[in-house]
């Protein structure tokens, strides 16, 4: 291993920073945008699934105080980067090794349930790198998700615009009702790329779609 993968990188999120090496998947603009998105409340449990570095753990517990915090990551080195993250900044929480249908948390105790999730189809997404296929489909994701969450409790992801369909599917076959919706854009000019999607656990149908999240007004 050269030294420049064993670099590490260093981010300030408001009272907290966060640290990554190339173990992690790079801090990028889908999970700020979802870490400012997501609905969240003081003394809420909160789980990540597909933590990485446990960056959305540290931009929710900047919002709201109290927060117990948990996460599952795949990579033995991401989840051990987001426990880390999370002693050098005073949080107390847990981080599980494995994959996410494993179903190692406990079921229907969470308010929230957020994830930042491999979201290219396999054999597809070129422009996302072999770390963006996905290992499970959205299916699996929205079950697990379900059942972590208690009634009325909330999900809160971002994926790719032009997989919307089969993702408000997998969340209405998990019982999760779309809510609240807000796409992603560079700018002005090009195309949306990323859409921000909360869902209800046995919520009522009605969907918010709010404005257009431009990342440049240029």
């Amino acid at each position: 291993m050269g030294r420049a993968d064993r670099m590490v990188r260093e981010e300030v999120l408001g009272p907290f920073r966060y640290r990554w090496t190339a173990d992690c998947f790079p801090l990028g603009r889908d999970s700020l945008e979802l870490g400012a998105f997501a609905t969240v409340r003081p003394r809420w449990r909160i789980c990540d699934l597909g933590c990485g570095g446990g960056l959305l753990l540290l931009l929710l517990a900047a919002r709201a105080e109290g927060l117990t915090l948990a996460g599952v990551e795949q990579s033995p080195s991401a989840a051990e980067a987001a426990r880390a993250n999370l002693r050098r900044n005073g949080l107390c929480g847990t981080v599980l090794t494995g994959d996410l249908r494993e179903g190692a948390l406990p079921a229907g105790s969470w308010d929230l349930v957020v994830s930042n999730p491999p979201y290219f189809a396999p054999g597809t997404g070129t422009s996302g790198g072999p770390a963006r296929m996905e290992g499970c489909g959205p299916d699996a994701l929205c079950r697990e998700a379900a059942r972590l969450l208690r009634a009325k409790g909330r999900f809160a992801l971002v994926y790719r615009p032009e997989r919307l369909p089969e993702l408000m599917e997998a969340l209405r076959r998990a019982r999760l009702e779309p809510k609240r919706m807000a796409l992603i854009q560079h700018d002005r000019t090009h195309a949306p790329s990323a859409v921000l999607l909360e869902a209800v656990k046995e919520g009522r149908p009605g969907l918010e779609v709010l404005p257009v999240r431009l990342l440049s007004d240029t």
